[in-house]
């Protein structure tokens, strides 16, 4: 046993001399992680707040056109309106409401403002 814990130890606390073969794998593993893939972690960064059913609502429906309000924290600063329809699109699609398919089109947006004139929202039509 005191062979594992002094193994560890040494480990950890890095007391290796250079050229030692323990030395070696440590180095090896370091530079693996550092150099590994991004795609091995799983790791996606998150933009905006996760959307949930209150910040996507339905406000009308009449045929096959659907108006939504949906939350503007949920969409990054968008610069035009293509990246503005795409982010709305996906921000629809994973709120639910029947629209996971991804068969939809985006009509009419029209931002929502404050008092102070910040956009708090998005009413968006969509079209089946």
């Amino acid at each position: 046993m005191a062979g594992i814990g002094q193994f560890f130890y040494r480990t950890f606390f890095w007391s290796y001399e250079r050229g030692s073969w323990q030395y070696d794998v440590a180095v090896i593993l370091i530079l693996v992680f550092v150099f590994s893939p991004k795609g091995w972690f799983h790791d996606q960064p998150q933009v905006g707040l996760p959307v949930n059913s209150t910040q996507v609502e339905l406000v009308s429906k009449s045929g096959e056109v659907e108006v939504y309000r949906i939350d503007s924290r949920v969409l990054a600063p968008p610069e035009q309106t293509p990246a503005l329809q795409n982010e709305l699109h996906n921000a629809l699609q994973k709120a639910g409401a029947g629209l996971q398919d991804g068969r939809f089109s985006i009509g009419k947006i029209e931002a929502l403002r404050d008092a102070g004139g910040n956009v708090i929202a998005y009413q968006v039509e969509i079209k089946h």
